[in-house]
């Protein structure tokens, strides 16, 4: 993606976002298909991910955008993004830069329902610990 990337008013207008602005993003792995995580972009989140060529959403808690990895520089590389067919949902591919989960594993979905379905099982690769401070 990147800069040369154009911010089409078609593409934009092709978005079917929800009656907060809003529309959900699955962010993906691009060589494993692993989904990493769920966020929403809003129309700017979506215009800054075009031209910066790395995701952006909107938080609905904080009510403000964010680029993911602001913080923790676990940024996300779009390689591509897709649309569904009825517009209300995107499907982004991207090249993760270490974790998308803030909890420290590479994906959100990292738990599972073990088979009597009363818990919750941990399981994925967790590839920091995020209550460690790690220095340069």
């Amino acid at each position: 993606m990147g800069k040369s990337r154009p911010k089409s008013k078609a593409l934009l207008e092709s978005v079917k976002f929800d009656a907060h602005g809003l529309v959900p993003a699955v962010v993906q792995d691009m060589n494993t298909r692993e989904v990493l995580m769920v966020a929403y972009m809003n129309e700017e989140a979506f215009l800054k991910t075009l031209e910066t060529g790395f995701t952006h959403f909107y938080s609905r808690s904080r009510k403000k955008l964010w680029k993911k990895g602001e913080s923790s520089g676990h940024t996300q590389e779009v390689s591509e993004i897709r649309i569904d067919c009825d517009g209300d949902c995107l499907l982004v591919l991207a090249k993760q830069n270490v974790a998308a989960c803030h909890t420290g594993y590479l994906s959100c979905f990292y738990r599972r329902m073990d088979s009597n379905e009363e818990t919750w099982v941990e399981e994925g690769n967790r590839v920091f610990d995020p209550n460690k401070v790690y220095t340069c």
